[in-house]
C-alpha cells in the first residue's frame, strides 16, 4: 500500500512541471507592449542572465572542488558513494529552480506592464502567474530529484548488500539526507550573492536619484536603474527560488529520516513525500482562486492572494487527514495534528508579518510619521518595530513545536514525537507552490512599474503597478517570515538527524546544559549569525559605495544627461555590481561550511550539537526582525509617496528613504540568508559526521 501511495511523489513532480509550463506559454503569448517596453525589458534580461551566468561559473568550480573532496571521503568509507553525486544533483536542480523562475520573471515585467493599460486585474493575473511558473517549477523539480534518488536507492540497496548495522529504509534515508548540502550550497551563494547585488543596486540609484538628483524612482536618467531591475530578478527571484527549494526538499527527507528512526518505515518516508505531491495539486487549485476588482488598494489585493493560499491550505488540511490515516494507521493520526500545527503557525506567521510590514497597519504608518522629524527616528522606529516583530512568530513556532511534538506521541515515544516536529514542518511547506507565486510575484510588478516609468506610460498604468509593487513589499516579507518559520522547524529536524547519525556510527551526544564543551558550542553558535550578518552588510555597503560614486561620475560628466538629451551607461553599474557581487559573497558562503566542521574537530561532537542549537535560536530570532524592519521602513516609503506628509520629494520622503535603504540588505541579503545559513551548517554536520568523529581532536 505505502508503495503504491508513493507514486504520487513522482506524479505529482511532472503534475507541477506542466502546469508550470502551461502559465508560461500562457503568459508568452501576452503581448510585450511597445518596442521601447520591449528595449527596456531586454535589457533587464541581458544583464540578469549574464549575472547569473557568472554565478554559476563560480559556483561550479567550489562544487567541483567540494565534489571531489566527498568523493575522496566516500573512497576512505567516511561516506556512501551516492553521497557526492546526489549533492551535485541537489546543487544542480536548486540553481535550476532559480534560473527558471529568473527567467520567467524577465519575460513578464514588460507584459505585466502592458497588461495594466487594460486594468489592474490583468496585471496581477500576469505578475501573480510568473511567481507561479517558479512556484510550481521549485516543488516540481524537488520531488523529481527526491523521487529519482528514492527509487534509484531502492533499487540499489535491493540488489546489493546493505551497509552493516542499517536496514534497506534507514540506507536509503540516510543518503538522501546527505544530498541536501548539495541544495543548500546553491541556495547560500545565490541568496548571498543575489543579495549584495541586488541591494547594491537598488541603495546606489536611491541615494543618488532620489535624495541628491531629486528625480523619480526607475527615472531613465539614472544609470543604475538597469541594475537596480536586474537585481530584482537575480536576488528576490533567483535567490528566492533555490533558497525555497533547499526548504522544501530539506525539510522533506529531514522528516523521512526521523520517520524511520521513530520506526514507521516506509510508511514514515510516504507521508512527508506524498504530502508534499498533495500541496502541488493544492497549490494549482488555488490560483485559479487569484483574481482582484479593479480598486487599486492593498486590502483589494491582498485579499485576492489570500483566498488562494486560504483555499490551497484547506486543500491540504483535508487530504492529509486520509493521507496520514491510510498511511500510518489510526493509532497514529497524532501525525496529522502535527500537520494541522504547521499549517496553522504558517498562516498565523504571515499574518503577524502583514500586520508589522503593510501601510494599511500602524507599525509601518507609525515610522512613516516619524519621518517628519527626520532620518535618525525613522531608523530608531523601524529597529524598534522589528525587534517587537519577532514576538508573536517565535510564541507561534514554539506553541507549534511543543503541539507537534505531544500531540504525534512524543511523551511515550520521544523519536515519534520529533517526527511530528518535522512533518510540521513539511505542512507548513506544502502549499510552497502558490506561497512562493505571491512572494516572487512582486519583483515583477516592481520591474513593470520601472517599465511603466521608463516608458513613459499613462499616469494610471503606474498608479495600478505601484499598487501591486506595494502589495509586493508585504508579500515578500510574507514570503521570508513563512520561509524563516519555516527553517526553524526544519533546522531541529536536522539537528535531531544529526544525532541519529552519529548513533549510526555507534555516538551518543552529552546533552546535559552543564557539559562545558556543549556550552561552548551554543555561544559559539548564537553569534555567528550577526558575524554573518555584519560581513555581508559591509558587503552591501562597500558594494553600493562604488555604484553611488558611478553614478555620481554619469551625472557630472555626461552632458545632456540631466535634461534627458543623452543615454546614461546602464552597463557599467551593472558590472560594477556583478563583479562585487561574485567577490563578496565567497567569504560569508564558505564561513557557513568550514565552521561545523572546525568546531567538531577542534571542540568535539557535542560541541556541534551546542553550535548548531545556538545558530538556530539567533539566527532565527535575527531574521525576523531584520525581515520586517526592512520591509516595514519600505512600505512607510511608499506610503509618503502615495501622498502623506508631503508626498514625494519632501523632507519626509528623503528620511523615509534613508530608512529604506538602511533596510534594503536587513530584508532582502542579511536576514533572508540567515534560514539558509542555519541549515546548511546542520547538512554539512550530517554529512561530515563521520570525518568529525574520527578526527575530533577533542574525544
Amino acid at each position: 500500500m505505502e508503495s503504491l501511495i508513493l507514486l504520487c511523489a513522482p506524479v505529482g513532480s511532472i503534475v507541477a512541471l506542466l502546469f508550470a509550463a502551461y502559465l508560461a506559454f500562457s503568459i508568452l503569448k501576452a503581448d510585450e507592449g511597445t518596442d521601447k517596453m520591449k528595449e527596456i525589458a531586454q535589457a533587464v534580461r541581458v544583464g540578469a542572465r549574464a549575472y547569473l551566468k557568472r554565478q554559476y561559473l563560480g559556483v561550479s568550480i567550489f562544487f567541483i572542488v567540494v565534489f571531489f573532496i566527498l568523493l575522496l571521503l566516500a573512497v576512505k568509507n567516511y561516506l556512501v558513494i551516492f553521497v557526492p553525486f546526489a549533492f551535485l544533483t541537489g546543487g544542480f536542480f536548486s540553481g535550476l529552480s532559480g534560473f527558471i523562475g529568473m527567467s520567467m520573471a524577465t519575460s513578464s515585467s514588460a507584459r505585466t506592464a502592458n497588461a495594466a493599460n487594460k486594468s489592474l486585474n490583468s496585471a496581477l493575473r500576469i505578475a501573480f502567474s510568473s511567481g507561479a511558473v517558479m512556484g510550481l517549477t521549485v516543488v516540481g523539480l524537488g520531488l523529481l530529484d527526491l523521487s529519482i534518488w528514492y527509487y534509484f536507492l531502492d533499487w540499489y540497496y535491493s540488489a546489493h548488500p546493505i551497509p552493516i548495522g542499517t536496514d534497506k529504509i534507514t540506507a536509503i534515508t540516510s543518503t538522501m539526507l546527505c544530498f541536501g548540502m548539495g541544495a543548500s550550497s546553491q541556495a547560500l551563494f545565490a541568496r548571498v550573492g543575489g543579495g549584495i547585488f541586488t541591494k547594491a543596486a537598488d541603495v546606489g540609484a536611491d541615494l543618488v536619484g532620489k535624495i541628491e538628483a531629486g528625480i523619480p524612482e526607475d527615472d531613465p536618467r539614472n544609470p543604475a536603474v538597469i541594475a537596480d531591475n536586474v537585481g530584482d530578478n537575480v536576488g528576490d527571484v533567483a535567490g528566492m527560488g533555490a533558497d525555497l527549494y533547499e526548504s522544501y526538499v530539506g525539510s522533506i527527507v529531514a522528516t523521512s529520516a526521523l520517520g524511520v528512526a521513530a520506526g514507521l518505515g516506509v510508511a514514515g518516508v510516504t507521508v512527508p513525500m506524498v504530502m508534499a505531491a498533495v500541496g502541488v495539486l493544492a497549490s494549482i487549485i488555488g490560483t485559479f482562486f487569484v483574481k482582484s476588482k479593479e480598486e487599486a488598494s492593498q486590502s483589494v489585493l491582498l485579499a485576492a492572494l489570500r483566498k488562494g493560499v486560504f483555499a490551497s491550505s484547506l486543500l491540504v488540511a483535508i487530504i492529509s487527514y486520509f493521507l496520514v490515516k491510510f498511511t500510518l494507521g489510526s493509532g497514529h493520526m497524532g501525525v496529522y495534528w502535527s500537520v494541522l500545527s504547521g499549517l496553522i503557525a504558517g498562516v498565523l506567521i504571515g499574518l503577524s508579518t502583514e500586520y508589522y510590514t503593510s501601510s494599511s497597519f500602524k507599525p509601518a504608518c507609525y515610522i512613516a510619521e516619524q519621518s517628519l522629524t527626520g532620518p535618525a527616528t525613522v531608523i530608531i522606529a523601524g529597529i524598534s518595530i522589528g525587534m517587537m516583530s519577532t514576538a508573536v512568530p517565535v510564541i507561534v513556532v514554539c506553541i507549534a513545536i511543543l503541539a507537534s511534538f505531544y500531540l504525534s506521541g512524543g511523551a511515550a515515544n520521544f523519536n515519534s514525537g520529533l517526527y511530528g516536529v518535522a512533518i510540521s514542518a513539511v505542512g507548513m511547506l506544502s502549499t510552497l507552490g502558490i506561497t512562493l507565486a505571491t512572494d516572487a510575484y512582486g519583483p515583477v510588478a516592481d520591474n513593470a512599474g520601472g517599465n511603466a516609468e521608463m516608458s513613459h506610460l499613462p499616469a494610471e498604468v503606474r498608479q495600478r503597478t505601484d499598487a501591486l509593487d506595494a502589495l509586493g513589499n508585504t508579500t515578500a516579507a510574507t514570503g521570508k517570515g513563512f520561509a524563516i518559520g519555516s527553517a526553524a522547524l526544519t533546522a531541529l529536524a536536522l539537528i535531531a538527524a544529526y544525532r541519529d547519525q552519529l548513533l549510526l556510527y555507534g555516538k551518543e551526544l552529552n546533552l546535559n546544559l552543564m557539559n562545558p564543551t556543549l556550552l561552548v558550542g551554543l555561544f559559539i553558535g548564537g553569534m555567528l549569525p550577526f558575524l554573518f550578518c555584519s560581513m555581508t552588510m559591509r558587503a552591501v555597503g562597500r558594494a553600493a559605495g562604488k555604484i553611488v560614486v558611478e553614478v555620481r561620475r554619469q551625472f557630472k560628466e555626461i552632458a545632456g544627461l540631466m535634461e534627458g538629451k543623452a543615454k546614461p551607461d546602464y552597463a557599467r553599474c551593472v558590472t560594477i555590481a556583478t563583479v562585487a557581487a561574485q567577490k563578496e559573497m565567497v567569504i560569508p558562503s564558505l564561513m557557513a561550511i568550514i565552521t561545523p566542521i572546525a568546531v567538531g574537530i577542534l571542540i568535539g561532537i557535542d560541541a556541534v550539537a551546542g553550535f548548531l542549537t545556538g545558530a538556530t535560536v539567533s539566527g532565527f530570532v535575527l531574521a525576523i526582525m531584520m525581515a520586517n524592519s526592512g520591509g516595514a521602513w519600505d512600505n512607510a516609503k511608499k506610503y509618503i509617496e502615495g501622498g502623506k506628509y508631503g508626498g514625494k520629494g519632501s523632507p519626509a520622503h528623503k528620511a523615509a528613504v534613508v530608512g529604506d535603504t538602511v533596510g534594503d540588505p536587513f530584508k532582502d541579503t542579511s536576514g533572508p540568508s540567515l534560514n539558509i545559513l542555519i541549515k546548511l551548517m546542520s547538512m554539512v554536520s550530517i554529512v561530515f559526521a563521520s570525518f568529525i568523529i574520527k578526527n575530533s581532536l577533542f574525544k
